[in-house]
């Protein structure tokens, strides 16, 4: 169900897509996790059909059942940010379309890979112009770290946002806190506001103090309650409060986060699965099972952080 007038703020995680071990998606294990994030409280909406989700292996259909499922278990309670993962501005414009229909309240738009190629303002604007057309949904910019090349320049980003008004909010990636602080005091200063949702998960604490109006990242679908709870206590300033969030959520950022980045999400599978909220931690081709060795300091992150301790407690009530 679209909710109306959703703006992007607030803490929205990312969830992850179980599957089965012939690869299949695990619509129960799917449905299982997604009420079990949709039971926390002080959350925004969540994102489906992102990294998370690993939405570069997913199909046009698989998507689109992703979406069913999500809208059936959260719909009428939550907001469905839907990703539009896309190459080429055709296939991003017939994704939002159909994520539209679908019902979803935003769209959370990825860059073109061909953009590691290099860019210009005129491409950015005209891809998301496309999508614009096809949809009339507030649009999330993902912004990669300029690195990569598929970050959008400041003046791009500024074309991006004045010539596209649906464009409502960053995923902000950046990856430098000097980059991520622009962002924050420049777009949201604009005569229409652009929202900054943090995805800086390896340092959130200290992206959030900068005042960014959100947070939006997959480790939410681990740790959705202590991100909410963050969110919360450095928007009351509430410094000691978050220092200890922070001290919790800093064991499993270590551990979530390791090189390689590819495995991020792979990891919090494995986290899952040592909470006993997924049965099994599968994920789909280039990406394979991480080791024991890596297990075992997953665990000793969650046990750091509290979380594995809180768990058995929880079964054993």
């Amino acid at each position: 169900m679209r909710h109306t007038n959703f703006i992007p703020q607030g803490v929205i995680p990312a969830v992850i897509l179980p599957f089965n071990e012939d690869l299949s998606i695990d619509e129960q294990g799917f449905r299982e996790h997604l009420r079990d994030i949709g039971a926390t409280e002080g959350l925004s909406a969540v994102t489906i059909n992102a990294h998370s989700t690993e939405v570069a292996s997913c199909t046009f259909d698989e998507q689109r059942r992703v979406h069913e499922i999500t809208q059936e278990e959260l719909g009428t309670r939550l907001p469905v940010v839907s990703g539009i993962w896309a190459d080429g501005s055709l296939e991003a414009a017939r994704i939002a379309r159909q994520a539209t229909a679908d019902g979803a309240s935003a769209l959370l738009v990825f860059p073109p890979a061909p953009f590691t190629l290099g860019q210009s303002p005129e491409m950015a604007v005209t891809h998301f112009r496309r999508i614009a057309d096809a949809s009339d949904l507030p649009i999330i910019a993902f912004q990669y770290p300029l690195t990569t090349g598929q970050g959008y320049p400041n003046e791009t980003l500024l074309r991006m946002c004045q010539e596209v008004p649906s464009i409502r909010g960053i995923k902000d990636w950046a990856g430098t806190v000097q980059q991520h602080e622009w962002h924050v005091r420049t777009l949201q200063s604009l005569p229409q506001p652009v929202n900054v949702l943090s995805t800086q998960s390896s340092w959130l604490m200290s992206s959030l103090v900068l005042g960014c109006k959100g947070l939006l990242s997959g480790s939410g679908s681990v740790i959705a309650d202590l991100q909410a709870k963050l969110f919360r206590a450095v928007q009351s300033n509430d410094l000691r409060e978050a220092c200890a969030l922070n001290d919790r959520i800093y064991p499993m950022a270590r551990a979530f986060y390791a090189s390689p980045w590819a495995d991020m999400h792979n990891r919090m599978k494995e986290a899952l699965v040592l909470l006993g909220r997924l049965k099994q931690a599968v994920v789909r081709p280039p990406l394979v099972k991480i080791d024991a060795a890596e297990i075992r300091s997953i665990k000793q992150a969650l046990t750091e952080a509290g979380l594995l301790g809180a768990a058995k407690k929880r079964d054993a009530a």
